[in-house]
């Protein structure tokens, strides 16, 4: 007897063609999405919530717009994760390997409705990703052991990556930021110790990068501007403990003198605290929490510089970068790290009043400050910045580099055609449709620059055709262009990880044959 009824009401479910087509829709859909984001001449999309005071955000990090979207799509679910993924590990790439994952799927369809069965799709996909990523590895390039041209190598990635973005007009100034800031790091991929401020104002031009640390708060009143060879005490702890704590008490007294007893007992408990805290031999207090105005008034009066308030993430950075640890208990000084730095200062950016910390124990430490006419325009520039040293960071540890603007996928396109035309049976299809997905992003390129991309895409191949090219898809003067010369490259780790994420997850997706949805889960009435 058949089973009427295996799921519960309102569960649905969609089977075999129609699973399919809906994954397939799904992915293409968000590919279509970030395609025209691609690329130098790649446009920006506008975000909108509309929860509380409704947000903007103008992006187009292929990353930041995925995150952003609620979708009820699972496949689409899928590369908005691959692409969350890229980001995390090289930082650029994001749009990429989301188009790559939708045109590998786009070419699947096809072989789909053309009754190649999708298991044979997949082992295709497989050969074709070890042809295509062997291709790259032959054709890398590593300068690691001579300094000059290494550091030219890492100008021309952070150009080569900050040229799709909003920062492309100073690209110049940017990369070179970018590339010093890194190479202050010595080979740590731990960005935490280049710190970004945003400060409203001036133009993009004037963003700079300052040696040491700068923490976005005033000095208090009558306190000492500047110390030299500080000793930094950084705590989290209350320091406005006059005020009875414990919530809830109720203090009964006879008259008004017993108050003001309570009152006076409780600033002499502040008092010891404060003295307990000047005890370890410091010149420089920076606390997360409040200071009150009695506390403070101690710390002037010793000469000791209070910061109050400072945020969670600047006192954690401040505790890395001067080599100091969170305290919030001051009773044995002898097991409190303090922080060192050799100075201490006031300065001016814009109309603010920030604190300068220089010379601080960990000497890869810096900071770029970005100015720009907006917070929208700021934020981008810092989502691009960031894009910019997490690819150099990365190339600084895996030093391979390759060439840009659309030769690699044509170097993987022409291995993964030759490898289509060895390969017997079915599979070779598979394998055909691989060099189409691969090729589809040099045309995207110059697809979203305005230009002819079916006549550029045929003369690039028959470059690529000749021994040795270096030819790509120069967007400036709208021809193909040679990429050695315009000095236009990327990092292999990065491009590896698109063709390998990219390919996963199309795999992933042509093995569904089935969407089941739940049942949403009701409301019980406890009535």
């Amino acid at each position: 007897m058949a089973v009427k009824k295996l799921l519960k009401d309102e569960a649905t479910e969609e089977k075999g063609e129609h699973a399919r087509m809906a994954s397939f829709v799904g992915a293409m859909a968000i590919a279509d999405l970030v395609k025209t984001t691609l690329g130098p001449k790649g446009m920006d999309k506008i975000l909108q919530s509309t929860g509380r005071g409704y947000n903007v955000t103008v992006t187009n990090d292929g990353a930041t717009i995925l995150k952003s979207l609620h979708i009820d799509n699972p496949a689409a679910k899928v590369l908005v994760d691959i692409s969350k993924v890229q980001d995390d590990e090289v930082g650029d790439g994001t749009t990429s390997v989301v188009v790559l994952a939708g045109e590998l799927l786009r070419e699947a369809e096809k072989l789909v409705n053309a009754k190649i069965h999708p298991m044979t799709i997949i082992s295709g996909y497989r050969m074709a990703a070890e042809c295509a990523r062997n291709a790259l590895l032959e054709k890398v390039v590593d300068n690691k052991l001579d300094a000059e041209k290494f550091k030219a190598d890492l100008m021309k990635i952070a150009m080569t990556t900050l040229s799709s973005k909003i920062l492309s007009q100073d690209k110049e100034h940017f990369a070179k930021l970018a590339v010093d800031a890194v190479m202050r790091l010595k080979g740590s991929t731990n960005l935490e110790a280049i710190q970004i401020i945003k400060k409203t104002g001036g133009s993009l031009k004037d963003s700079f990068l300052d040696e040491g640390f700068i923490l976005d708060k005033k000095i208090g009143v009558g306190q000492p501007k500047r110390i030299e060879n500080a000793k930094i005490l950084v705590a989290n702890t209350a320091m406005d403990t006059d005020k009875v704590k414990i919530y809830g008490a109720r203090v009964r007294v006879d008259s008004m003198s017993k108050v003001a007893e309570i009152e006076v007992a409780e600033k002499e408990k502040m008092r010891e605290k404060v003295q307990k805290i000047i005890n370890h031999g410091i010149n420089c207090f920076v606390n997360r929490q409040l200071i009150y105005n009695f506390p403070e008034e101690l710390f002037a009066d010793a000469g000791v510089l209070a910061i109050e308030h400072a945020d969670f993430d600047g006192i954690e950075r401040l505790a890395l970068v001067t080599g100091g640890e969170i305290a919030s208990t001051f009773d044995n000084p002898e097991s409190v790290k303090l922080g060192h730095c050799k100075l201490i200062e006031e300065i001016m950016i814009g109309e603010d009043k920030l604190i300068h910390f220089s010379g601080v124990e960990m000497g890869q430490a810096c900071t770029i400050v970005l100015r720009g006419a907006s917070p929208h325009i700021l934020d981008e520039a810092e989502r691009s910045l960031h894009d910019a040293l997490c690819v150099l960071s990365q190339t600084v540890n895996d030093s391979r580099v390759l060439f840009g603007g659309g030769w690699p996928e044509m170097v993987m396109a022409k291995a993964v055609d030759e490898l289509a035309r060895k390969t017997p049976g079915k599979r070779s299809h598979a394998i055909e449709a691989f060099s189409h997905a691969l090729v589809a992003i040099p045309t995207i390129i110059a697809d979203n620059a305005g230009l002819d991309s079916a006549e550029l895409i045929s003369q690039l191949r028959a470059e690529h055709y000749k021994e040795g090219s270096t030819a790509g898809i120069d967007v400036i003067s709208g021809s193909v262009g040679d990429m050695a010369e315009l000095g236009i490259s990327e990092s292999f780790k990065v491009k590896q990880g698109v063709l390998l994420s990219a390919t996963e997850a199309a795999e992933m997706i042509l093995r569904v044959d089935e969407i089941i949805t739940c049942a949403p889960r009701r409301r019980e009435d406890h009535m």
